[in-house]
């Protein structure tokens, strides 16, 4: 059976990811194999999936899928961007940075935001091929949903009434930043 590493720690990119990845081929993560993940020392998400990618690429002869993403506002000067996961680590979580981000959003008339998501898929001794998704939304004026993950329950999407955090997983699944990148990657990378 086809192995591919999915370079993240991040228990909900890793399911989000897995999902869309063809049955037939075996998914690992870096915690399994005692992988710990590099520094994000890139300027922009694409820099960071594709840095990811080559990490992890190093200590194993299969392929690798990396993910960099995070969650752009408007009238935050597009932040947390792609320091969204380091503000969670700074904050304490992820709840505690959504009520941060509500705190600063008080006053702002412009609620719009878009998701952003960057996978890197890496084959041995080949260059990364690497992809961008984008969706879409604002962000909403209190915390609402459980179902999802990192900033999941203050971003409805457009044309929805409903913030992540309260779509059904597999429909959310199938609409977001992270789906748009794979359906990218697919068509560059057939045998995902």
């Amino acid at each position: 059976m086809k192995k591919i590493l999915i370079g993240t720690h991040n228990k909900g990119k890793f399911k989000e990811i897995s999902y869309l990845i063809s049955k037939k081929i075996r998914k690992i993560s870096p915690t399994k194999l005692r992988i710990i993940s590099p520094k994000e020392t890139g300027k922009t998400f694409i820099s960071n999936a594709r840095l990811k990618a080559n990490y992890f690429s190093k200590f194993i002869n299969y392929p690798v899928i990396s993910d960099d993403s995070g969650l752009c506002i408007k009238s935050l000067n597009n932040g947390p961007g792609i320091y969204s996961a380091r503000l969670a680590k700074k904050k304490g979580s992820f709840r505690k940075a959504m009520k941060y981000i509500l705190k600063k959003m008080a006053n702002k008339k412009n609620r719009s935001a878009f998701f952003v998501c960057s996978l890197s898929y890496k084959q041995p001794k080949k260059k990364p091929i690497t992809v961008v998704g984008k969706i879409y939304g604002r962000v909403s004026l209190k915390i609402l949903g459980n179902k999802g993950f990192g900033y999941d329950s203050i971003f409805i999407p457009n044309k929805e009434e409903k913030t992540f955090g309260q779509i059904l997983k597999y429909k959310k699944i199938k609409m977001d930043h992270r789906y748009i990148a794979f359906k990218r990657l697919k068509k560059k990378v057939k045998t995902l």
